[in-house]
C-alpha cells in the first residue's frame, strides 16, 4: 500500500473511527452576527422597470458589508442533527450571519453544501457563490445550495447570510457540510474562527510596500516612496512626506512624480514634467505646497543637481550607426548582441541663471559622472574601455575635471578592477569602490594560490596629493555594497553584505575602526544621510516581515519607525518560525544556514524537506519577499533549509575566493553534508522525502548535485546552466561572468573544468526526478541550457519535465505567469514529496 495513503488512512481513523464517516467534514462551532434588521422599500408601483413585483427574493439580495471577523461575537454549536439554530426576529425581517474559516491540508477538490429552510446566500472570500431563494415550511423539507472548492483552500472566510422572519414557524436553522471529491482523498478540511491564514504566493506579489526613503538636507523631512500591487497584477505608485517635527505625514499623493528627489542643500524637492517642447524642472516646497519652475525646454534626460544648486548635470546618449545590407548585422564586438552596446554617453552642464548648456565631454567614448566636489571646483568622471586581452575584459580611467578651466587630471588609467569614486568632504581624498584585485592587488586578503572573487567588492581611499591608495576593508569580512563619506562627522558609512544579512557600518578614518549600527532590520535596502544634520533614514526588510522605513539618529543611534504599510496584511498571516542552524563541514569550516518551520509545527510529526541555495557567489539573503519565498514553501507543510556554502560573499575574501574555478567543487559537497547533518539533527524531517531547488547558478547547482548523489527525491532547476561551455559562449554575460567564476580558464586551456563540472556530461548519473523551468527570452542563461539537459534525460529515459515560460527573461515578472510558474513548482514537490500528484495533473494532465 502507498505509504502516503496509509498515513492519511490512519489519520482519518484517529479523527473519526472510519474512512466513510470522515469523508464529510462539519464545523463544531460557528461565529454569528445579528439579527440585522432589514426592511422592504416603499412600494410606489406594483412592479419595477423589469416588470417584476417586489418579493422576498429581492429582500434577500439587500447589500450588506460583512463586519470584520472579530465583530462576530456570537457562538453557536450544532444540535444532534448537525443543525445550528439561530433565533428568528421578534418582529419583521432580519439577516442572521454565520461565519467560519475553512482550510484544506493539501491541494484538492471538494464541495461545500449549506442546507436550511431559510432563504440564504453563500459567500466565500467576499464572493457570492450560491443563493437559495425558497423558504421551506419544515426542516425535513429544507433545501440546500453548494459550491465547488478547488485547489488550495487557505483559511477562506465563509459567510452564510440567512433571511429570517418573525412569521417563520421555526427558528433559523442551517447545516454546513464539506466533502472532498474522492472518497479516499488525502484532503482533510479544518474549520476555525481565526482570521489568520497561511501565506501564499499572492501575498508575496500583492500588497502595499515602502520601496525607499530619503531625508531632506536639514533632516526634518523624509520622502517615502511606495509601490502597491493589486490582485491581478496592476501596479500603483504612491508618495508621502513625513515631518519629523510634527511626527506625522504632511503630504500624500497616489502617484510618483518623475525624478522626485531632494535638492542638495535646501528642503525642497525637485521633479520633472514633459511636453512637446522638452522637459521642465520644478521645485516643490512640502511645507507650503508651493511649486516653482527652475528651468524649461531641457532635454529629456535624468538630472543631477549641483551641490550649490546653481546648475545641473546630465548625460545624453548618441548611438553609433553603421551601414549594413538589409536584414544583416555585422557584430563589432562580443557584446554587440546587446541593444546598448553601440550607445555612447556624453556629459553636459546646464546653468540656471543664463540658460547655457555646456558640453563637458566629446569623442567616441562614453563618460560616466562619478561625483562633484562640495565647492563645485571639480567633477569626477570615468571612461571604460573594452580590453579582451585579459579579464575582466574592461578597464577604467578616472579623470578629475576642473570646472573653471576645463582642464583634466588623470587620477588612474586603465585600472581593471576599480569601479567608481567619490570625493571626501574636504576634496583632498577619494573614496573608491572596487574588487580586491584593484590597484595591483593592494586589497587582496586570500590564501596563496587563490584567485580573488571579483564580486566580493571592497573600499579604498586615495590621497590626491600623492595618489597613494589605502585598502580600507582588506581585513573587513563583509562585502561593500554602497558607501558614503559624511561631511558632518567625517565618518564613512558602509552598507554591507554580512553573511545572509545586509547591515550598515561606519568607519572612522581618524581612528581606523569600524562600528556596526544597531538597525532594526536584517536586510537594509537603503540608507540616506541628511546633508546638514545628524539624522538619517533607512528602509529594510527581514526574514519574517516586509519593508519598513525608519528615522535614525546618528548621535544616539536610536531608530524611530515611520512607515510599515504591509503590517495590516502581515497581521492576517500565520508564519512559521525561522531558526539559525550551522554545521561544521568535513573541510573544518563552519557553514551558516537557517531553516523555516511550518505554521502549527508539530515536532512529533515527520515533514518533507526542501533545500534552497544559490552558490553563485551571493548569499541567500534574509528577505521576506524573494523570487523563491521560503515562508510560502513552509506554509505548505515543508521544513525549508537554506545554507551559505563556500564561495559566498560576505564572509571574507578567502571564503568567497573558493567560488573561482570551482563550479560545484567543495560547494556541492558542503550542501550534501549540510543536508545530511540537518536531517540527522532534526528528527521531525523525513529523510526519504527531500527536495532541492535553485535558480541561475543555483539551477546549475541543482543539476550538478543530482549527478553526485541520490539524496534528493525531487529537484527543480530554474534557468540553470547545464553546459558551462555553451553558457560561456552564448549567454549575454557568460564570458564576463566567467571572468570571475572561471578566472583564466577557457574551453581550450581547461577542458577538464568545462566538461567535468558540467551536469550535461554526467546526465546518465541522474536518477532524481527533475523539473526544468526557463523563460524563452532569457538572455543571461539562454534557454538552450535547459533544452540540452531535457533532451539528454529524455533520451536516457529519466524522469524529467520541462516548462517554458513564454516571453519571460531570466526572472519571471508577469503576474499571472509568476503565479502559474510558482504553482508548477509547488505541484511538482507535492507529487514527489507528498505522494499527491493531483495538483500537477490538474495543471498538466496526460493526454
Amino acid at each position: 500500500m502507498n505509504k502516503h495513503f496509509t498515513g492519511c488512512f490512519l489519520l482519518l481513523l484517529i479523527l473519526g473511527g472510519s474512512i466513510q464517516a470522515q469523508t464529510t467534514f462539519s464545523p463544531a462551532e460557528v461565529s454569528t452576527f445579528g439579527p440585522v434588521v432589514v426592511q422592504a422599500p416603499v412600494i410606489l408601483d406594483s412592479v419595477n422597470l423589469s416588470d417584476k413585483p417586489y418579493s422576498d427574493e429581492l429582500l434577500l439580495s439587500t447589500a450588506i458589508n460583512f463586519p470584520a471577523p472579530e465583530r462576530f461575537t456570537g457562538r453557536a454549536e450544532p444540535d444532534t442533527t448537525g443543525y445550528f439554530r439561530l433565533l428568528r426576529p421578534v418582529k419583521g425581517n432580519a439577516f442572521q450571519l454565520v461565519s467560519f474559516h475553512l482550510s484544506g491540508n493539501c491541494y484538492g477538490k471538494g464541495r461545500i453544501t449549506v442546507t436550511s429552510p431559510n432563504p440564504l446566500e453563500l459567500w466565500i472570500d467576499n464572493v457570492k457563490r450560491a443563493t437559495k431563494h425558497a423558504a421551506d415550511d419544515s426542516l425535513h423539507l429544507a433545501g440546500s445550495v453548494d459550491a465547488v472548492l478547488n485547489g488550495f483552500i487557505n483559511n477562506s472566510r465563509v459567510v452564510v447570510k440567512m433571511l429570517t422572519s418573525s412569521d417563520d414557524h421555526n427558528d433559523a436553522m442551517v447545516k454546513i457540510d464539506v466533502k472532498p471529491e474522492e472518497a479516499d482523498s488525502l484532503l482533510v478540511y479544518r474549520f476555525n474562527q481565526q482570521a489568520k491564514r497561511r501565506i501564499d504566493i499572492k501575498d508575496i506579489l500583492e500588497g502595499k510596500r515602502v520601496s525607499s526613503s530619503s531625508i531632506s538636507p536639514s533632516g526634518r523631512l523624509v520622502l517615502l516612496s511606495f509601490r502597491e500591487t493589486l490582485p491581478g497584477g496592476e501596479n500603483r505608485n504612491h508618495t508621502e512626506i513625513y515631518d519629523t517635527r510634527q511626527q506625522r505625514i504632511i503630504f500624500s499623493e497616489p502617484l510618483s512624480r518623475p525624478q522626485l528627489k531632494w535638492m542638495p542643500r535646501s528642503d525642497l524637492l525637485f521633479f520633472v514634467g514633459d511636453s512637446e517642447e522638452g522637459r521642465t524642472l520644478y521645485t516643490l516646497d512640502p511645507l507650503t505646497m508651493e511649486t516653482k519652475i527652475m528651468a524649461e525646454q531641457l532635454p529629456k534626460e535624468n538630472f543631477h543637481i549641483a551641490p550649490d544648486e546653481q546648475s545641473l548635470f546630465y548625460s545624453s546618449k548618441e548611438t553609433l550607426t553603421l551601414s549594413n545590407p538589409g536584414g544583416l548585422k555585422r557584430l563589432i564586438g562580443i557584446d554587440d548582441r546587446q541593444s546598448s552596446y553601440r550607445d555612447r554617453y556624453y556629459l553636459y552642464r546646464y546653468f540656471f541663471d543664463t540658460g547655457l548648456t555646456q558640453q563637458l565631454t566629446f569623442g567616441k567614448k562614453s563618460a560616466s559622472l562619478n561625483d562633484l566636489s562640495d565647492d563645485m571646483q571639480f567633477l569626477l568622471f570615468s571612461v571604460s574601455d573594452e580590453d579582451l586581452s585579459q579579464r575582466p575584459f574592461r578597464t577604467s580611467t578616472l579623470y578629475r575635471l576642473n570646472l573653471g578651466t576645463m582642464e583634466t587630471d588623470t587620477l588612474w588609467k586603465d585600472q581593471r578592477y576599480a569601479y567608481s569614486a567619490q570625493f571626501s568632504p574636504d576634496g583632498q581624498q577619494l573614496l573608491i569602490h572596487g574588487a580586491p584585485e584593484a590597484f595591483n592587488g593592494i586589497g587582496l586578503n586570500t590564501k596563496e594560490g587563490q584567485i580573488a572573487n571579483s564580486y566580493d567588492t571592497q573600499s579604498f581611499i586615495m590621497h590626491l596629493e600623492n595618489r597613494k591608495v589605502t585598502p580600507v576593508t582588506k581585513r573587513f569580512d563583509p562585502t561593500i555594497n554602497a558607501q558614503e563619506w559624511n561631511r558632518l562627522d567625517n565618518n564613512i558609512y558602509y552598507r554591507v553584505e554580512e553573511g545572509d544579512k545586509v547591515q550598515v557600518y561606519r568607519y572612522s578614518p581618524r581612528k581606523g575602526s569600524f562600528e556596526k549600527l544597531p538597525l532594526r532590520e536584517e536586510v537594509i535596502r537603503s540608507f540616506d544621510i541628511a546633508t546638514n544634520a545628524h539624522w538619517a533614514t533607512y528602509t529594510g526588510v527581514s526574514s519574517s516581515n516586509s519593508a519598513r522605513s525608519y528615522l535614525f539618529n546618528l548621535k544616539t543611534l536610536e531608530s524611530i519607525l515611520i512607515s510599515d504599510p504591509y503590517a495590516e496584511r502581515l497581521n492576517q498571516l500565520q508564519l512559521g518560525e525561522v531558526k539559525e542552524w550551522r554545521f561544521t563541514s568535513s573541510f573544518g569550516e563552519q557553514i551558516d544556514g537557517r531553516y523555516y518551520l511550518p505554521p502549527h509545527f508539530n515536532p512529533k510529526k515527520k515533514y518533507p524537506l526542501i533545500v534552497y541555495y544559490y552558490g553563485g557567489t551571493s548569499p541567500t539573503s534574509r528577505i521576506f519577499e524573494s523570487t523563491y519565498p521560503l515562508h510560502v514553501y513552509a506554509a505548505q507543510d515543508y521544513v525549508v533549509y537554506t545554507l551559505q556554502p563556500s564561495g559566498t560573499t560576505g564572509y571574507g575574501q578567502e571564503f568567497s575566493a573558493r567560488h573561482v574555478n570551482a563550479w560545484g567543487v567543495r560547494t556541492a559537497e558542503e550542501i550534501i553534508e549540510g543536508v545530511r547533518a540537518f536531517v540527522a539533527a532534526h528528527p521531525f524531517v523525513d529523510s526519504t522525502k527531500i527536495g532541492n531547488i535553485g535558480a541561475s547558478y543555483g539551477g546549475f547547482m541543482t543539476q550538478y548535485l543530482i549527478t553526485r548523489t541520490d539524496l534528493f527525491t525531487a529537484s527543480v532547476s530554474h534557468a540553470g546552466i547545464s553546459n558551462i561551455t555553451s553558457y560561456w559562449g552564448e549567454g549575454y554575460w557568460g564570458y564576463s561572468y566567467s571572468a570571475g567564476a572561471s578566472a583564466g580558464s577557457y574551453p581550450w586551456n581547461n577542458p577538464q573544468l568545462y566538461v567535468q563540472q558540467s551536469p550535461l556530461f554526467h546526465a546518465d548519473k541522474i536518477n532524481t526526478p527533475l523539473l526544468l523551468l526557463h523563460g524563452t527570452a532569457d538572455t543571461n542563461v539562454p534557454i538552450g541550457e535547459s533544452i540540452q539537459m531535457y533532451t539528454a534525460l529524455k533520451l536516457l529515459h529519466k524522469p524529467v519535465e520541462f516548462i517554458q515560460v513564454e516571453g519571460e527573461n531570466h526572472a519571471i515578472y508577469d503576474y499571472q505567469k509568476r503565479v502559474a510558474w510558482n504553482h508548477a513548482i509547488y505541484a511538482w514537490f507535492a507529487k514527489w514529496l507528498k505522494g499527491d500528484a493531483r495538483w500537477w495533473e490538474s495543471m498538466y494532465p496526460d493526454k
